[in-house]
C-alpha cells in the first residue's frame, strides 16, 4: 500500500463566512512573502503563544484592566499562526493532510479553552458562563468533524460567521470589559456581558441540535 493510499480522504472545505474571501486574498498575499525558513508547525507554535498571550492578559486583568491590551494582542498573534499554517502548506504544496488535520485541530481546541476559559477566570465574565460557551463551541467542533467523516464536508462556517468572526467578536468583548463587566442586570448576579456568553452559548448549541438533526435525516435516507 503506497503512502497517498494510507491517507484519510480529504474533505472537500466550506467556508462562507463574511470575510471568507477578503481573509484569503490577505492570507494568499502573506503567504507569498513569508521567508522560505517560516514552516507551518512554527506557525502553528506561533498561534498557540498567540493562544497563551491571550490566557495570560485576562489572568493578568485582576491587576489592571490595561492587562486586556494584551489578550487583544494574542487575538492577533493567534489569528497570523492559526491562519496561516494551512494556508502556508497548500500554497507551498507541502500539505501532510492526516498530520496536519490531527496536530492543527487538536492544537486548536487546547488553545480555544485556554481563551474562553481565561476570559471566565477574568473579574469582567463568570467562569460559568465561559465554560458554557466552551462547550458549545466544541459541540459544534463535533459535529463538524463527523460531518466530514460521514459525508465529506468540511465546514468553517455557521450563521456566516467562522474562526475570524468569533475571534473579533471575542476582541469587541474584551473592549467592552472595563465598562461592562462590572454592572449587574436588574440585580440578577450576571452582567450584560454574561447575559451576551449566555446567548452565544445558547446559539451553538441550538446549531449543533439542528445540524445534527438535518444531517441524521439525510443519512437515513441514504441508508433506509
Amino acid at each position: 500500500m503506497s503512502n497517498a493510499d494510507k491517507r484519510a480522504p480529504v474533505a472537500t472545505r466550506i467556508q462562507q463566512n463574511i470575510l471568507a474571501r477578503g481573509e484569503r486574498r490577505l492570507l494568499n498575499w502573506l503567504c507569498a512573502r513569508l521567508p522560505a525558513w517560516v514552516a507551518p508547525d512554527q506557525l502553528t507554535a506561533l498561534g498557540f503563544a498567540g493562544a497563551l498571550m491571550v490566557a495570560g492578559g485576562y489572568l493578568l486583568s485582576w491587576l489592571g484592566s490595561g492587562w486586556l491590551a494584551l489578550s487583544l494582542a494574542g487575538y492577533v498573534v493567534n489569528w497570523f499562526g492559526d491562519s496561516l499554517d494551512g494556508s502556508l502548506a497548500r500554497w507551498r504544496k507541502i500539505e501532510r493532510p492526516t498530520y496536519g488535520y490531527f496536530v492543527d485541530h487538536s492544537v486548536d481546541a487546547i488553545a480555544t479553552f485556554l481563551m474562553v476559559a481565561s476570559m471566565g477566570m477574568s473579574p469582567f465574565l463568570r467562569f460559568d458562563v465561559a465554560l458554557l460557551g466552551v462547550v458549545g463551541y466544541f459541540l459544534l467542533s463535533i459535529h463538524t468533524f463527523l460531518a466530514a467523516k460521514v459525508v465529506g464536508e468540511f465546514r468553517l462556517s455557521y450563521l456566516a460567521g467562522g474562526p475570524t468572526e468569533l475571534r473579533l467578536m471575542l476582541m469587541a468583548l474584551t473592549l467592552a470589559m472595563p465598562t461592562l463587566g462590572d454592572e449587574r442586570v436588574l440585580g440578577s448576579h450576571f452582567s450584560p456581558l454574561d447575559l451576551f456568553g449566555l446567548g452565544v452559548a445558547s446559539i451553538l448549541v441550538t446549531l449543533f441540535v439542528i445540524q445534527s438533526l438535518t444531517l441524521a435525516r439525510t443519512l437515513a435516507r441514504r441508508e433506509p
